[in-house]
C-alpha cells in the first residue's frame, strides 16, 4: 500500500484536489454511526481525519475500527493531545502549532506522544499547524491558549509556513478554527500556496461548497470539512 503521504504528494504533483471530512469522537456514538458512515461513502471525500480540540472519551478505538470496518478511506488521526492517538487508525497529522508560543503545543505533546507512538504502526506526518484569526475565539485558540495570526498580515503567515517547511514539516495547515465566523482568506491561501514547496492543507469556517471549490482555486491541496458536515450530514448533497 503507497503511504498516505506519499499519496498526498502524488495528488499534489498530478494537481488532483483532496477533500478530508473532520469527525470529533466527542460527538459521536459507535452505536449511532450507520447514517454518518452512508453519508460518507456518498460523498467526495479522500480522507477522514479523527480528533478535535479536547477529548475526555475511551470509545476512540472502537469508533475508528467500526468506521474503518465501513469507509475504505485512510484515516488520519488529528490530535489536540496525546491521550488523542489510536493505534488503530492509518497515520497521524504529527501537528505543531506554529502560530502560537505556548510550549506544551511547540515540543511537550510531542514528546509525551513518541512513547505512543513507538507502540503503534502509524504513518508520522510532521505537519505545521497555523491558526489564522477568523472573527471569534475558536477551541482552538481556548484550549491551547495561544492567539491566532492576524488575517490581514498574509506575508508574516506566509513567513510562518515557510519557517514551518525550512524546519522540516511535510505538510502546512492553515486552520481557522472549529467555529470560526471566517475562513481563511483565499488571497492568503494564494501567497502561502505559491511560496512553498510542500503540500497546503486549508480548513476552519468552510461552510458550502462554494467556499471548498474557492480554497481549491486558491491553491490549497486538501480542503477540510468539519462543523458543517457535522450540522447538515446531506451536506454534499444538498
Amino acid at each position: 500500500m503507497t503511504k498516505i503521504y506519499q499519496q498526498i504528494l502524488n495528488s499534489k504533483t498530478k494537481g488532483e484536489k483532496l477533500l478530508a471530512i473532520l469527525l470529533d469522537p466527542d460527538k459521536l456514538a459507535v452505536e449511532n454511526l450507520s447514517h454518518l458512515i452512508q453519508k460518507i461513502n456518498q460523498s467526495p471525500a479522500t480522507h477522514i481525519l479523527v480528533g478535535g480540540s479536547s477529548f475526555n472519551g475511551t470509545h476512540l478505538d472502537e469508533l475508528i475500527i467500526e468506521l474503518k470496518s465501513k469507509i475504505n478511506l485512510p484515516f488520519l488521526l488529528f490530535p489536540g493531545n496525546p491521550t488523542q492517538i489510536s493505534g488503530e487508525a492509518d497515520g497521524i497529522l504529527f501537528l505543531t502549532l506554529l502560530s502560537g508560543r505556548n510550549p506544551d503545543y511547540l515540543i511537550e505533546h510531542q514528546v509525551n506522544a513518541v512513547p505512543i507512538l513507538n507502540k503503534t504502526n502509524l504513518e508520522v506526518i510532521s505537519t505545521g499547524y497555523i491558526l489564522v484569526e477568523s472573527g471569534a475565539e475558536t477551541a482552538v485558540e481556548r484550549v491551547s491558549q495561544t492567539k491566532p495570526l492576524d488575517r490581514n498580515n498574509p506575508n508574516y503567515v506566509l513567513q510562518t509556513a515557510q519557517a514551518g517547511a525550512f524546519i522540516g514539516n511535510k505538510l502546512i495547515y492553515l486552520e481557522a478554527g472549529s467555529g470560526a465566523q471566517l475562513c481563511v482568506p483565499t488571497e492568503m491561501i494564494t501567497l502561502v500556496s505559491q511560496n512553498i514547496k510542500i503540500p497546503l492543507i486549508v480548513g476552519g469556517g468552510i461552510r458550502s461548497k462554494k467556499e471548498i471549490e474557492n480554497s481549491f482555486n486558491a491553491g490549497a491541496d486538501m480542503v477540510v470539512i468539519g462543523t458543517a458536515f457535522e450540522n447538515d450530514i446531506n451536506f454534499f448533497n444538498s
